[in-house]
């Protein structure tokens, strides 16, 4: 029988009334939540994202709400998800299926009419309970519940199996090792990932790096990372990572109040190599500003120097990744606004200096001694222009 549990019946998503407004429209018996909103909410975490599950098919869907004036996109029409466009934010609804065929990267789905039947077909017990929307009894077919008070990740049946169908299960599953789960961790699924492992080289990098920074953008990912060295997991994805490196640097963000952040983590699993950042920032397929800020974080080299100085010449996010890299003290950085060098290539000219590569010098050498003596207010910059000036014409 379904379990009623409080938490789901006082859950403020659970009242809202333009997801009233949607269960109606669908019709009663029709659908219910599952996955992360419920899972969420059990765990008392807030809820991002809702989704829902219907015995109806997608253009079933579209056109019952179409009817209710309910806005829709068939954002995954061909696996049967259809998004409710709603006030309080969007909601996507599928079709229950069941796999026809898989080759780990992608699966073939057929509409199905079974809930535990749809159940069966996702990764982890805790992302497979489903909510009646009128009652809110949870549906839990395979020990997700348990397995949530435990705070335990484990595979819906053989793990083997369900990572043969989705080969990106394994990071998956670290990453929910990573955000809900305790030690020690199951047995049989860490013992799929490090067999598996191997399978991850043939999904695409853009998938893999998602998922790795999604893993590193936890508050704590350095444990998880760590056990995946030891199982041979991390080797596949990122050969060159060192997760001592990690750890050390979630202590130093944690120490100076210092919110995660995936780039800045993956830059310290990293060498000290530009042109090695490069290559991981191509493989996972990061931006063009990810892939230049992870290379200014390789280019460390001993000691950060001033924070303020370093900040000036590289920006702030650049300073902080290479200061917390490095253990550094940022309390320089606090509430300090980069300042603009009060000095012009003109000033420079009505001077007597000609126009040309001769005035960029100068400014550099004024902008150094600047740095060095602290960013002084702009009625220094003339003495020091004038001590610039005077060592060209000695």
């Amino acid at each position: 029988m379904p379990e009623v549990l409080p938490e789901i019946l006082d859950a403020p998503w659970m009242h809202r009334e333009d997801i009233a407004a949607l269960v109606a429209a669908l019709g009663q018996g029709n659908a219910r939540h599952v996955g992360g909103a419920v899972r969420d909410t059990l765990l008392g975490l807030p809820v991002k994202d809702i989704d829902m599950a219907t015995v109806l098919r997608p253009e079933a869907v579209i056109a019952r709400l179409d009817a209710a004036g309910i806005r829709t996109v068939p954002t995954g029409i061909e696996h049967g998800t259809v998004t409710a466009v709603l006030p309080g934010g969007p909601v996507e609804i599928t079709t229950l299926r069941h796999d026809v065929a898989t080759d780990g990267r992608r699966a073939t789905v057929a509409f199905a009419q079974d809930w535990r039947e749809d159940a069966a077909r996702r990764d982890f017990t805790i992302n497979a309970l489903y909510a009646d929307p009128a009652g809110g009894a949870i549906f839990d077919w395979f020990g997700g519940l348990e397995d949530l008070a435990a705070r335990r990740v484990r595979f819906i049946g053989d793990a083997r199996e369900r990572i043969r169908e989705d080969h990106l299960r394994i990071l998956r599953y670290f990453r929910f090792q990573a955000r809900f789960g305790s030690l020690p961790a199951d047995a049989q699924a860490e013992a799929a990932c490090a067999e598996l492992a191997a399978t991850l080289k043939g999904l695409s990098r853009e998938r893999v790096g998602m998922e790795t920074m999604n893993l590193l953008g936890l508050p704590d990912p350095a444990p998880t990372v760590r056990r995946m060295a030891e199982l041979g997991v991390l080797a596949v994805i990122l050969p060159e990572a060192d997760p001592e490196a990690l750890a050390a640097l979630v202590a130093a963000e944690r120490a100076q109040g210092i919110a995660p952040d995936a780039l800045r983590r993956l830059a310290a699993l990293l060498p000290a190599q530009s042109s090695l950042a490069e290559q991981v920032a191509a493989r996972f397929r990061l931006s063009a500003a990810q892939k230049k800020r992870l290379a200014l974080a390789a280019a460390r080299a001993g000691d950060p120097g001033d924070p303020r100085a370093l900040a000036y010449r590289l920006g702030r996010d650049a300073a902080l990744d290479r200061l917390l890299v490095a253990g550094s003290d940022i309390s320089a950085l606090d509430r300090w606004d980069i300042p603009q060098l009060p000095l012009k290539g003109g000033q420079i000219v009505a001077r007597g200096v000609g126009a040309g590569p001769e005035v960029a010098r100068i400014l550099r050498r004024v902008e150094d001694r600047w740095i060095a003596e602290g960013f002084p207010e702009a009625a220094r910059i003339d003495a020091l222009l004038d001590a610039v000036l005077a060592e060209g014409r000695a």
